[in-house]
């Protein structure tokens, strides 16, 4: 999928910026970090895990010649977020370009049958981690009166779906923030988006069945599903619009899918 066909002079919009990018060892964030990698803007990637980390950093730099730092932590643990935009304070770097991709859905089931340990990681990852990975990172780019901000919500924060509940309830939340966010950046340069997909094929049904490999192939069955490149070029999209555009929610679904959990089988 390509929202535009981006020139010479589009990709230099990106080169010496810098794009903070959280979860960004798979799915969104791995193909996010690439498509602004390849478009010459440089990175710094957080994640859990070290391994998936180093060897993205090491194949982008290779590749593009780009710079990247590179944090492993959770997000939900606020105390090493604060490290992090310490660092990045002493090295006089400000994030250009913040995409707030870190979350997941774990289980799916209903309300009275939820796992407690299930909802607390949605909550403190979906909107603590969210909070306070914007909370530390959006002051630098007031100062400076510039940046912008993009969270990667769900079309389920826009529709609840059977089983989806708390889930549901975390992304609502993303879509509730991304406006209030852009309220209190009223009289400022700074932009915010939420990008919001429907069924992608990722990691994401993986790590929501627990790793249960059969329950999440099936939930991509008898149609084409969104990709992670899909989702990273709407986000480029709507960081490549002039200064004076201000794209506030994107909804992207596969062509088969029309709402949070109304979708059919394709045609062949």
């Amino acid at each position: 999928m390509k929202f535009c066909k981006l020139n010479v002079e589009n990709m230099k919009q990106f080169n010496e910026k810098w794009v903070l990018i959280t979860g960004a060892t798979s799915g969104f964030g791995k193909a996010i970090a690439e498509i602004f990698a390849e478009n010459g803007a440089n990175l710094i990637l957080t994640g859990r895990r070290a391994g998936r980390l180093e060897v993205s950093k090491e194949v982008l730099k290779e590749k593009f010649g780009i710079e990247i730092l590179t944090y492993c932590f959770d997000i939900t643990e606020r105390s090493q977020v604060i490290v992090m935009a310490n660092d990045l304070q002493e090295r006089d770097i400000v994030p250009d370009i913040l995409v707030n991709n870190a979350g997941l859905a774990a289980g799916k089931d209903k309300i009275y049958e939820g796992i407690f340990s299930d909802w607390e990681q949605m909550i403190d990852t979906n909107v603590k981690g969210l909070l306070y990975v914007t909370r530390t990172i959006l002051p630098m780019m007031i100062e400076r009166n510039s940046g912008h901000i993009i969270n990667i919500g769900s079309t389920a924060g826009h529709s609840v779906y059977p089983e989806g509940n708390v889930y549901n309830a975390t992304k609502f939340a993303v879509k509730a923030l991304t406006e209030a966010m852009n309220i209190d950046l009223v009289g400022t340069n700074l932009r915010c988006c939420s990008i919001d997909p429907g069924a992608a094929e990722t990691e994401f049904s993986l790590v929501r069945f627990h790793g249960d490999a059969l329950k999440a192939k099936r939930v991509y069955e008898g149609y084409k599903p969104l990709s992670a490149k899909d989702v990273a070029d709407a986000v480029l999209y709507v960081c490549s619009t002039p200064p004076h555009v201000n794209i506030t929610n994107m909804i992207i679904c596969p062509t088969a899918q029309r709402n949070a959990y109304v979708w059919g089988k394709e045609k062949r």
